[in-house]
């Protein structure tokens, strides 16, 4: 009799979580087996007939969650592993990987990221790499990203492009018609990962200010996960009278409520294998500013683009939404040039 396992240690936040809630969310559940991430364990729902085992945050529980998948796994066991990765050691049974970390197929720089961050993406590429030719298939979530995959696995074997979303997304256009008064101009919802660039974002909300404009923007960091990102923002909003508002870590039925509270989705991230908070805006009909790049356009029509990597064009986009384009600089004649030189 086959089976499915669910092999998903290290998913614990971001849209990971979100698309792993709704998987054990299903009933009834079609996962015999599932090991999953111990600093997920009170945001997850699991079912009682799961057979769970928690993968503690070192590298001895990770090891030994892949031996005790390699012992789990029968011949005739399709293993669903959700944590970018194929299994570590030989298994009798299939194997498809979800690979949802752009970090882990595009040669993205790693430097703003913490030195053991960085050791962990990087082992991670090699294992991906060394272990290519061991799924049955892949799957991903976009085009562009199963481009970027194919070309680390060489045509190994198959990519599928299967995306799926939280069921919270789901129902976020109900709960959004709720809201008439809405407190927020832009939400953000991301996590603190220097790639989804809030630095960026700050100074473009500084230059705002600066011209006399002070849009409201929602925030969802988390404190406690990126302690120096949230005090900077808390920081720079009190000293800098900048109009926002940390709201830090949210739930799926929260993030729903923040997205009622708001009129745009801003989202200025350098890189994502998905992109899940724009199609989140998409169902509650919120207009989205984005940068041009292809993981927005494999899933949203952006209602305003910008370079991410520069504030000033954040700030543009921004301006443009709200019916306040700056002004085009006038094109002195030479007499003027030199009449403005010499006064």
């Amino acid at each position: 009799m086959s089976r499915l396992l669910l092999h998903a240690p290290n998913i614990h936040t971001g849209g990971g979580l979100s698309l792993l809630r709704t998987l054990l969310s299903i009933k009834p559940s079609p996962f015999a087996v599932a090991h999953l991430d111990e600093r997920a364990r009170d945001r997850l729902s699991i079912p009682a007939e799961i057979q769970v085992s928690f993968v503690a945050k070192n590298p001895w529980s990770r090891l030994s969650s892949e031996w005790r998948l390699r012992r789990e796994c029968r011949p005739n066991d399709v293993v669903l592993c959700f944590n970018n990765l194929p299994p570590l050691f030989n298994i009798r049974g299939k194997s498809v990987v979800f690979v949802q970390n752009r970090l882990l197929v595009e040669s993205y720089t790693l430097s703003e990221y913490p030195l053991f961050v960085r050791a962990r993406i990087v082992m991670e590429r090699l294992w991906l790499y060394a272990r290519r030719g061991q799924p049955s298939r892949y799957v991903v979530q976009s085009r562009s990203m199963a481009l970027m995959l194919q070309q680390l696995i060489d045509h190994h074997k198959p990519i599928s492009v299967l995306p799926f979303i939280a069921d919270s997304a789901a129902t976020m256009s109900t709960d959004a018609q709720k809201s008439k008064v809405r407190r927020f101009d832009f939400i953000y919802a991301a996590s603190g990962d220097p790639h989804k660039n809030h630095s960026t974002l700050l100074e473009a909300w500084r230059l705002l200010a600066r011209s006399g404009i002070r849009p409201s923007l929602c925030l969802t960091i988390d404190p406690v996960r990126h302690a120096t990102l949230a005090l900077a923002i808390d920081s720079a909003a009190r000293q800098e009278k900048l109009n926002i508002t940390n709201l830090g870590w949210l739930s799926g039925s929260e993030l729903a409520a923040a997205y009622a509270d708001s009129h745009a989705l801003i989202y200025p991230s350098l890189i994502e294998s998905f992109g899940l908070p724009l199609l989140e805006a998409a169902r509650v009909s919120l207009p989205v500013l984005a940068p041009e790049r292809d993981y927005v356009r494999d899933v949203a029509n952006p209602t305003q683009t910008f370079d991410p990597t520069s504030s000033l064009s954040i700030a543009r986009a921004v301006r443009r939404h709200l019916k306040q384009p700056e002004e085009i600089s006038e094109i002195l004649s030479v007499s003027d040039f030199l009449a403005n030189i010499q006064s």
